[in-house]
């Protein structure tokens, strides 16, 4: 696999599950994705595990990666052998900081019932967590017309209300939306006002 890994890859490499948090703030992630078996994800929160963690506590304390086999010492209330009795045997622990100033930083955790991860699969895997953690950067090209009209779409305003409070025409405003959409990576104009709200642009 010398390929970049893409989302669908992680279901091979990582057959058991996965859960990812980017951009994690004072205390939730700008975006979660959990792919975690739904028995283990229940017995998770139910029991309160993430205070115990091991796993957690390393990727809120670390950066880079490290096998849940070498945190064991750390597993004082034995939440990798719970996860163990779920079919989450090995596993495989990333995080990233890049030194922003909001603090920021993105981590994963990836599993696998039959074997330890290789070295390489780790390397795909870190490098996938460091691109999904770039990707959600709040860009900063998005102009002050393109930001206004999101925030209206924000409002919950149609096309025809924003082009006739802006004093412009209805072209003008799916134009500054369009270019949104492009620059936020988003497919539609709620989604790209949600992700500005998100990072805070509007």
């Amino acid at each position: 696999m010398t390929r970049r890994m893409t989302p669908q890859d992680l279901e091979t490499v990582s057959p058991a599950g996965h859960y990812i948090a980017l951009r994690i703030g004072f205390a939730f992630p700008m975006k979660e994705i959990n792919a975690l078996p739904t028995p283990w994800v229940e017995h998770y929160t139910r029991n309160s595990l993430m205070l115990f963690d091991p796993i957690m506590r390393w990727a809120h304390t670390n950066t880079g990666m490290a096998a849940w086999s070498s945190l064991r010492d750390d597993d004082r209330r034995g939440v990798l052998g719970m996860a163990a009795a779920f079919g989450l045997r090995f596993g495989l622990v990333a995080a990233v900081f890049d030194g922003n100033a909001d603090g920021q930083r993105s981590f994963a955790s990836f599993c696998r019932a039959d074997r330890e991860f290789t070295a390489l699969e780790s390397q795909l895997l870190l490098a996938y967590l460091t691109r999904c953690h770039d990707e959600m950067l709040p860009p900063k090209t998005l102009t002050g017309a393109e930001l206004e009209a999101l925030a209206m779409v924000n409002d919950g305003k149609r096309l025809k209300q924003i082009a006739f409070d802006l004093g412009v025409t209805e072209g003008a405003v799916k134009q500054r939306l369009k270019n949104a959409k492009t620059k936020l990576r988003a497919k539609t104009s709620t989604e790209a006002a949600a992700l500005a709200r998100q990072f805070q642009l509007i």
